[in-house]
């Protein structure tokens, strides 16, 4: 068995249009029927505002398939740490024998969710977008404009918290990195109002953002909400978009936005919404026109993180970088 550390797997993993790809693919083959992919299973720690999830995908005619658990406790920015953690294992498809464990603390949890962000920009979002919105502040939020960058080009950014310090931390640190313009904005409806895209990735149980605010030729990817009582979007958002994309529709209608849109029978299980993989096994840019509305609702999947580690550990083993643990 092999394990990789977190230290290593950023140095050679790093967010790149192959990660990016490589997730596609998973998508692909997801919607080509050629992924066996277990329900979600979850254990809430509501005393601690946390959670941890076990996500797996096996991926047919590949060696390994990952088993992955991640978790993430939303106070713990209080604490001066990341919210999000976890680690993944890849299991011999063989024999069902642990090949290596990516002790990664959950940062490809990261690169795959924002590669999924990428992903649905590219098949949903106008080609020419000026003004990016993001809410929430955390490292998802960062990500996500990273990804982005492979997709589109865009000269602003726009983001709203509700912690004005973490926004402004964010505002420095994105205006830096990446050389673009980045506002801070007093709330989410400016965000949303002003920008041609829009990231949310807050862990929020109500919804933050408002049908009324959404306005023609806007793309929305909603990736915070994979849990029964979380909720970033009015269910009514999902109703006025002209095209609703869901990561899995199953695993949407019991845990995204697409669950809150059916609970409240606005939406029911016959409405046009497909799966981002139908558009990557196609091809296809799913956009009719630039006026359109468009919405992800992104929840998470087994696949991706099969994808992301096959990925991982491909790359890491032409590094003799590795610890081996003998039997």
């Amino acid at each position: 068995m092999i394990i990789f550390t977190e230290k290593e797997l950023r140095r050679f993993v790093p967010l790149t249009e192959k990660a990016i790809s490589v997730v596609e693919e998973g998508f692909t083959k997801f919607a080509s029927n050629e992924v066996m992919m277990p329900p979600i299973l979850r254990v809430d720690i509501p005393e601690h505002n946390g959670e941890v999830d076990v996500k797996s995908a096996y991926v047919k005619g590949k060696d390994m398939f990952a088993i992955k658990v991640s978790s993430g406790f939303f106070n713990n920015h209080l604490l001066g740490m990341p919210s999000g953690n976890g680690l993944m294992m890849l299991i011999s498809a063989k024999t069902g024998v642990v090949q290596a464990i990516l002790l990664d603390n959950g940062y490809l949890t990261e690169v795959r969710t924002a590669a999924a962000g990428a992903i649905a920009a590219k098949y949903l979002a106008r080609e020419n977008i000026e003004n990016v919105g993001v809410i929430g502040a955390g490292s998802q939020a960062r990500y996500q404009v990273r990804a982005l960058k492979f997709v589109r080009d865009f000269s602003n950014v726009i983001v709203y918290s509700r912690s004005r310090d973490r926004a402004e931390k964010y505002r420095r640190e994105m205006n830096e990195e990446l050389r673009i313009n980045v506002e801070v904005a007093e709330s989410a409806e400016e965000v949303v109002k002003n920008c041609d895209l829009v990231v949310t990735t807050t862990p929020a149980t109500e919804p933050v953002i408002k049908h009324e605010w959404l306005h023609p030729g806007m793309h929305i990817t909603a990736m915070g909400s994979d849990a029964e009582h979380k909720q970033e979007l009015e269910a009514e958002v999902l109703v006025k978009a002209n095209k609703l994309v869901c990561d899995s529709k199953s695993q949407c209608a019991r845990l995204g936005e697409y669950h809150h849109a059916l609970e409240k029978g606005i939406l029911t299980n016959k409405s046009s919404v497909i799966e981002l993989g139908q558009l990557t096994s196609a091809g296809l840019l799913y956009r009719e026109n630039d006026d359109e509305i468009t919405v992800c609702d992104l929840t998470g999947t087994g696949v991706q993180d099969t994808a992301i580690a096959l990925f991982a550990y491909g790359e890491m083993m032409k590094h003799d970088t590795c610890l081996k643990v003998n039997e």
